[in-house]
């Protein structure tokens, strides 16, 4: 029983320890399949603003990149990154002027 326990703590354990680390500090993932340029998502400006990868994974997004599919209409609707990009939380999806934050030619 003992074995059983200290098993299912150490899964859980890489489990959590792998989650966490899905955007160590100083790398991105890039999401290509933009008609404006790659989306470039950096961690670490989210967390100095004070955000936890938690505080989106998993209410928001999936942890695994590849299986959700984000769409510009959608995150204009308040979807996904437009959950908080929607103008009062964080800059609007939605305005031109902010393109080139997250669109990198």
């Amino acid at each position: 029983m003992r074995i059983t326990i200290v098993v299912l703590m150490l899964i859980a354990i890489i489990a959590f320890v792998g989650s966490a680390i899905a955007v160590p500090p100083g790398k991105t993932v890039e999401y290509e399949k933009s008609e404006l340029g790659k989306v470039v998502f950096d961690g670490k400006i989210h967390m100095d603003k004070g955000l936890k990868c938690n505080d989106c994974h998993t209410k928001i997004f999936q942890m695994k990149k590849g299986t959700q599919e984000i769409k510009m209409a959608d995150m204009n609707k308040g979807q996904n990154c437009g959950t908080c990009h929607n103008g009062e939380k964080a800059f609007k999806s939605s305005d031109p002027a902010s393109c080139k934050r997250c669109h990198k030619k």
